[in-house]
């Protein structure tokens, strides 16, 4: 007998439907093709066992399973359950009249018990799309799949519960999310604030420009300045995801593995800070399947990589391509994919490697070039994608022992969004650009415009600070930021020289 059981497939962070085509009839063999890897052909066991543990058995006959369509790679033991399910049907263990109207997947335990499996997001919306009548999941996934409405999602702990369903002994109740109200419950929500931090009111300020115009920033400065700990409080006045934006995330970690169990959308943006012995394939994302790296983990989000001098050049450099076009391809010989990868990224470093280069107290035992050769593990092209550097000094012992409340991070948000909103609005009829860091060339002449006092201040600044020709478009973004901050329709003298502050590593001789 002939059953259709009907899984899905993800690839990027879209998913497609499998058709699993069961037979069984005379002989004794177990034959799977269709391009299966070693974690779906392991599943005879697997079901073997589990399907003995809930009282029924696999059939000593010829099974035949095809896994449609044939050219597309089937990897992971998510098609576990359908597959049981629809050899249980084709033995006429079970009458499941109804199994080719609902997606089914999940991973069998040898007790019959269902494991949580990854993609779940992306696999309801196909099961949506593909007009399937429900889709039935590990439990710890329904949250998750039940943000896409308009989709019966079921639940289930064991498999015994999917055969009793079809069977009609049970009913399973739907799993039902407000996703609107789940988002907006949890938006916003972090640990982290602002009025945490004690000093370093002029690094707040470069920090709320860099979240206003999305910006990439750099911090320089001494160990114990204070540097993590604001860059981990970034995203707390970056403006609140979009629901657009929580189920784009929500995809992403959902492919990852990333999501919570009993998690249904990411509502906060990310943050992201990965060790500096990463390789460059889990920083951009890849694999023999490919899988999401860290940079599109941080997709909407911060990207924060912590002493930056310390990461292995191509690691530093794979990152020049997705920082500029905001997603990256990764190809292999039978497909290619792509990755959103919108993200800020905020680095750290020390000045030298000794730390202490520049510090107002502590002298700097560094040899002479040290600290140039330090600075040059970083190299031009990288420091041309990041428009903000700013140097972090050590914050004052009277700072750290006030008993006043620094500014919380909500009220520097409102003045965040508040640009942004300019920014869209400027925006509205550009498909690709969205804030002030996203402009090319073309827009920049149109946008950032300077006039007479404005050319002499910008000519004077970089003839006696030394600062190179890259340093020039960036000055001019940032500018426009700090004016849209401002509420100006113009980028003004005292714009302009803010921004100029913001490049200390182009300055000529700025390491000695």
């Amino acid at each position: 007998m002939l059953v259709k059981t009907y899984g899905s497939a993800v690839s990027g962070i879209d998913a497609l439907t499998i058709t699993i085509e069961v037979n069984i009839g005379q002989g004794i063999n177990f034959y799977m093709v269709g391009l299966p890897d070693n974690a779906v052909k392991e599943s005879q066991q697997r079901i073997e066992a589990a399907l003995k543990n809930v009282g029924y058995k696999l059939p000593g006959k010829k099974i035949v399973i095809n896994l449609a369509p044939a050219d597309i790679r089937k990897e992971g033991s998510a098609y576990d359950l359908p597959l049981a399910m629809g050899i249980l049907a084709a033995s006429e263990q079970i009458q499941a009249e109804k199994i080719g109207d609902y997606m089914i997947m999940g991973e069998l335990s040898l007790d019959g018990g269902l494991q949580p499996i990854k993609g779940v997001l992306p696999i309801a919306i196909n099961a949506r799309e593909r007009k399937f009548k429900g889709i039935i999941l590990p439990k710890e996934n329904a949250k998750e799949a039940a943000v896409v409405d308009k989709l019966e999602v079921y639940g289930v702990s064991n498999i015994k519960e999917v055969i009793d369903f079809f069977e009609g002994k049970i009913e399973l109740e739907p799993v039902v999310v407000e996703t609107r109200k789940e988002f907006y419950d949890h938006v916003g929500a972090s640990e982290f604030d602002f009025s945490d931090v004690k000093g370093q009111e002029s690094i707040k300020r470069s920090l709320e420009i860099a979240a206003a115009g999305g910006h990439n920033v750099i911090l320089i400065g001494p160990p114990g300045a204070g540097k993590t700990m604001l860059a981990k409080r970034l995203p707390t006045i970056l403006p609140p995801l979009s629901l657009h934006e929580a189920l784009e995330t929500t995809k992403i970690h959902s492919v990852a593995g990333k999501m919570g169990k009993h998690t249904s959308l990411v509502s906060v943006r990310p943050f992201r800070s990965p060790h500096h012995t990463i390789s460059d394939v889990a920083l951009v994302g890849g694999g023999g399947f490919p899988q999401p790296g860290e940079i599109s983990l941080a997709h909407n989000g911060v990207l924060f990589l912590d002493e930056l001098p310390e990461f292995k050049r191509t690691v530093l450099e794979v990152m020049r391509q997705p920082l500029e076009d905001r997603y990256v391809s990764i190809s292999r010989a039978k497909m290619t994919v792509e990755f959103p990868a919108s993200f800020m990224l905020v680095a750290s470093m020390n000045p030298c490697p000794c730390g202490y280069y520049n510090h107002p107290e502590k002298e700097c035992v560094c040899a002479p070039g040290i600290v140039q050769k330090y600075l040059n593990k970083i190299s031009g092209p990288l420091l041309d994608r990041i428009d903000i550097h700013v140097e972090v000094t050590p914050v004052p012992f009277s700072e750290l022992s006030g008993t006043s409340r620094a500014e919380p991070s909500e009220k520097i948000r409102e003045r965040v969004i508040k640009a942004r909103e300019v920014q869209e609005t400027r925006y509205v009829d550009v498909e690709s650009v969205h804030c002030n860091a996203q402009m090319n060339t073309k827009q920049l002449r149109e946008i950032c415009k300077i006039d007479d006092a404005g050319k002499k201040l910008l000519q004077t600044a970089m003839e006696r600070l030394g600062l190179s020709a890259r340093a020039y478009d960036r000055i001019l973004k940032v500018s426009r930021t700090i004016a849209d901050l401002e509420h100006s329709a113009d980028i003004k003298n005292e714009h302009l020289a803010e921004a100029i502050q913001y490049r200390s590593l182009d300055r000529e001789n700025w390491a000695g």
